[in-house]
């Protein structure tokens, strides 16, 4: 009781002066905690200050409400349904909204893995932090910068994307514009907006969200009253598609769910994030999935024929087309526009939460600290938000849209599986690493399994350019780890090692214990068990073998028949066990 009274006071003097330290008074009160006489206060004060500098260093403030996640992450998604249902369609027909339905599945243990993770370490960086305090510094940083790149490609795609909705509008009103000065004036605008704080882009988004949201929706409806309305053309479409078609559509339109976990990258700025981080993406997911699927069938149903291709090219405005459809030119055109304003704040969305990877990487000393400087007027990562922009306009101007979509499919599915292997590890090691997330996703592990195995079949499907992607990431962040973050990053124990040693030293463990258990079995010391102390060793290990069956053991290992056995003889028990 004295020690951990004595833990428990040294505990609270130790954080309360690492509160009013600095980060340099940090990494020095890390040393003069460090000499202990009881290593096991040592060890305990050890892992309430790791625990801490996260908490210390997040100097975003929390302005974002339950509200404000499912906003964010509708409006990361969003945008994905005014390009991909065409492109999909051209690999798998009409039954499109199967692929939508099978590509939420795949998604569904990510974003419970995400919610998770997300409650247990709610701070800005989403995937990245979750990755490098799982695996390490050095695949946190290859993560960190995929993920960086895989955001600004999914918000460049939306910037590429409105050309062919803004074409119509511009084609409606008869006005001349060019798109490609168009899409970087509108870049230049959502950086702004993004450097002036996350309440000026939650400000924006909100009623583009409900705008777009009751757009999708009445379409939808008005879609029974078409002429040509025909349900049985997309469950047609469906079962007439094939396993490989339905698996390379599903891989295709990935993308259109990949925001769905973005607001986890802004975990630092959420009020109450071990509840509203969870409830928020969870609520996101679902509403995007019914309304792709229902849209993706609705679409379909209402418009009669391979309408998808004209003159042998993709159409890339299928909203417009659908809204034109069901309600006439002018709604179409109404359509359009909003359209274009959706995808510009996915474009929103997606500089505020690719910013973020740079400014955690900085805060742990993977970049350079320049990138985790916070503008002291808008309290906003500034540089990360400027890099990201830069990085967009250079995407726009020379990367072709379907190339965009692949890659950052490829390497969503790549995160996502990923994230499930983390729950997976901190799960395994939570006792050694304190894993105790206030919210806990349901069907452990089968679940998480399921998000692995999918994923990857998935990622097949994709093509090459999704695996080149992750090459270029995976090189990348090993240069930049090599170069910068192995010299400055601190590196401690991980879940993965801890992990790893549990896996490597299964057998030694069991080994150990059987040995353990032969001497404690072996009364007087005599270096050798009777039958009765056998059969009690075997109890003490767990095997519930009924006297007769134990003696048959016995006798079937001791090889010398002098009525003893040996410790050799001992395991070679196990052997006939598993023989058995």
């Amino acid at each position: 009781m004295y020690c951990n009274l004595m833990q428990v006071n040294i505990s609270r003097l130790l954080l309360k002066a690492f509160i009013r330290q600095s980060a340099v008074g940090i990494r020095e009160m890390r040393s003069m905690a460090a000499p202990s006489s009881s290593s096991k206060i040592n060890s305990h004060v050890e892992s309430l200050l790791d625990k801490v500098p996260d908490r210390i260093k997040n100097t975003l403030t929390r302005t974002i409400g339950l509200s404000g996640v499912v906003i964010i992450s509708l409006s990361a998604m969003l945008p994905g349904i005014f390009i991909t249902p065409t492109f999909a369609a051209e690999i798998m027909g009409p039954g499109i909204w199967l692929a939508f339905l099978l590509a939420a599945s795949v998604v569904l243990p990510a974003a419970i893995s995400k919610s998770e993770l997300a409650s247990g370490m709610p701070s800005s960086g989403g995937s990245y932090v979750y990755m490098e305090r799982t695996y390490g510094p050095l695949i946190g940083t290859i993560s960190g910068l995929g993920l960086w790149t895989s955001f600004l490609l999914k918000s460049a795609f939306a910037l590429i994307g409105f050309s062919a909705y803004f074409v119509v509008v511009t084609t409606y009103f008869d006005i001349e514009m060019d798109i490609l000065v168009l899409s970087l004036s509108a870049l230049v605008l959502i950086t702004i907006v993004n450097i002036l704080g996350v309440k000026k882009v939650k400000a924006i988004q909100t009623p583009v969200v409900i705008a777009t949201v009751s757009l999708l929706l009445f379409i939808c409806a008005a879609a029974f009253f078409v002429d040509d309305f025909d349900a049985s053309r997309p469950i047609d479409g469906a079962l007439d598609a094939s396993v490989w078609s339905l698996a390379e559509a599903s891989a295709f339109v990935f993308v259109a769910y990949a925001g769905v976990t973005k607001v986890a990258a802004i975990g630092g700025e959420v009020k109450d994030p071990e509840k509203n981080l969870p409830a928020g993406i969870m609520l996101s997911l679902l509403i995007a999935t019914v309304l792709y699927s229902a849209i993706a069938f609705l679409m379909m149903a209402a418009i009669p024929g391979e309408w998808w291709i004209v003159e042998g090219n993709v159409v890339e405005n299928p909203i417009y087309v659908f809204a034109e459809e069901v309600a006439g030119t002018k709604f179409g055109i109404f359509a359009a526009v909003l359209s274009v304003l959706t995808m510009i704040s996915m474009a929103l969305a997606g500089i505020l939460a690719a910013s973020r990877f740079l400014f955690a990487m900085s805060r742990d000393n993977l970049l350079p600290q320049a990138l985790e400087e916070v503008n002291t007027r808008f309290e906003t990562p500034h540089f990360p938000i400027l890099i990201t922009g830069v990085a967009m306009g250079l995407a726009i101007l020379f990367v072709p849209l379907k190339d965009v979509v692949k890659v950052a499919s490829g390497f969503k599915i790549m995160i996502f599986i990923m994230i499930n292997t983390c729950v997976i590890i901190l799960r395994q090691t939570s006792k050694e690493h304190d894993w105790n997330p206030s919210y806990k996703g349901p069907l452990y592990p089968f679940m998480h399994i399921w998000g692995v195995v999918a994923g990857a079949f998935l990622l097949t499907f994709i093509g090459q350019k999704a695996f080149i992607g992750g090459g270029a990431a995976i090189l990348v962040g090993s240069v930049t780890y090599y170069l910068y973050g192995k010299k400055h990053a601190s590196v401690s124990t991980t879940p993965l090692s801890t992990f790893k040693s549990q896996f490597k030293s299964a057998s030694r463990l069991e080994h150990n214990k059987r040995l353990s258990v032969f001497h404690a079995a072996d009364y007087g010391g005599k270096n050798h068990l009777t039958c009765r102390e056998f059969q009690n060793a075997l109890s003490a290990l767990g095997f519930n073998f009924t006297s007769d069956e134990s003696r048959v053991i016995f006798h079937a290992v001791d090889s010398d028949e002098n009525g003893v056995i040996d410790i050799d003889e001992f395991f070679k028990t196990f052997e006939v066990i598993e023989e058995e």
